[in-house]
């Protein structure tokens, strides 16, 4: 029984340790490209921002604020929550009235939103709204430098790029090691997850924090409507663009997405909601996921080689998983995506990664996810419905 733990846990070691590899050569293979996306420097086509809001969140002023403070010739900013009432869309307006060079508008849905995504009602309100051709969404928990719109500006240099979307960091913004232990997570886990994707297959997907599209790919598909039944809407936005032949472009421009959860149960409510959400929009994808992490495969290794009386072997087998762990830190995390807390991304990452094989295995017991404060089901394909509660 032993010696099949410790085989175990040396199997595990050298798949995540070609898992790492694959890091390693993604974040070559992304870092090489910065170079001809800055050939594009001089393009800028107006831009039309959509920002969902809803109700308050932590150093939501300063956040949005770093979207009026763009350096880029013409763009607007388009906000849209529930109601008018919203104290998100007040707080909004309130930032607005600091920038009046700025063009934004202020939107709302009036009441229940037509689809179980309520976000997606609020991007199809803004969409029929905006003025310009290329849409760029974004998350209310994000940050920005002034730079930003210039990067997401760039990709669509390429008439054959549909969409693009941009790597983020994780920030605690209130400080706390739940906060942390997440925000690692997104700065390296995420990020390793996408450079090896990008390697093997090209872009299929965008992600959430930025998600900019043409607005002839978003008619070609239906409109963002089709968006409402899904939890991951940015996968299934990025898959359609991809489906329809064009380009998903991967930014070397990396933003802040700011971790909003500082105590334990809304971390690990939010993480294994993540998990949940790619169970069943990539099923097979995530099933191999378990075979990406090292730190369990580590600690049964290091376990069944000390009780079978082996300890230096015990110690090797920890010391293996540990530097594959802090090679995909430094890769992804420091080197791509640019993480200035190096105690975070070489002391709690490895942390990380054992709670991230959890947080794999719970999103196998059950299909119900909590999201803001309410209880879905997912179905098939990342489908969500109303649960009973």
């Amino acid at each position: 029984m032993l010696l099949s733990l410790l085989v175990i846990g040396i199997f595990g070691l050298i798949t995540s340790t070609v898992f790492a590899g694959l890091v390693l050569a993604g974040a070559r293979h992304h870092l090489r490209g910065r170079k001809a996306e800055l050939l594009h420097a001089g393009f800028t086509p107006p831009l039309s921002l959509l920002k969902p809001v809803h109700g308050i969140e932590p150093d939501l002023a300063s956040h949005l604020a770093t979207f009026f403070e763009q350096d880029y010739p013409e763009f607007e900013i388009l906000f849209c929550a529930r109601n008018e009432e919203d104290e998100g869309l007040e707080i909004a307006r309130q930032v607005a009235r600091l920038y009046p060079q700025v063009r934004a508008k202020f939107l709302c849905i009036g009441g229940e939103p037509p689809y179980i995504n309520a976000k997606v009602a609020s991007l199809e309100k803004m969409a029929a709204e905006a003025a310009h051709e290329i849409l760029v969404i974004s998350d209310s928990d994000v940050r920005v430098t002034p730079d930003y719109l210039y990067a997401v500006a760039r990709p669509f240099a390429d008439e054959k790029v549909g969409a693009m979307t941009c790597l983020y960091r994780g920030v605690a913004t209130e400080g706390g090691l739940w906060a942390r232990l997440e925000a690692v997570g997104m700065s390296v886990e995420m990020t390793s997850g996408v450079l090896v994707a990008n390697l093997i297959e090209g872009m299929q997907f965008v992600l959430g924090p930025t998600m900019a599209v043409r607005r002839e790919c978003v008619e070609e598909m239906g409109g963002l409507g089709i968006l409402g039944e899904y939890c991951a809407d940015d996968y299934i936005l990025g898959k359609r663009v991809f489906l329809q032949g064009r380009k998903v472009a991967l930014s070397h421009h990396s933003i802040e997405h700011l971790v909003l959860n500082s105590d334990l149960a809304d971390s690990l409510k939010h993480q294994v909601r993540w998990m949940k959400s790619t169970r069943f929009s990539r099923p097979k994808g995530h099933l191999g996921t378990a075979l990406t992490f090292s730190m369990p495969f580590a600690l049964l290794g290091l376990t069944a080689a000390c009780m079978l009386r082996h300890p230096v072997l015990g110690v090797v087998l920890f010391a293996w998983g540990l530097i594959t762990r802090w090679a995909i830190a430094w890769a992804a995390g420091r080197r791509v995506v640019g993480d200035p807390s190096l105690l975070d991304l070489f002391v709690l990452f490895p942390v990380r990664d054992l709670m991230g094989f959890g947080f794999w295995a719970a999103s196998y017991l059950g299909s119900t996810i909590v999201w803001r404060g309410r209880l879905y089901e997912l179905s098939s394909g990342g489908r969500m419905h109303a649960a009973a509660e």
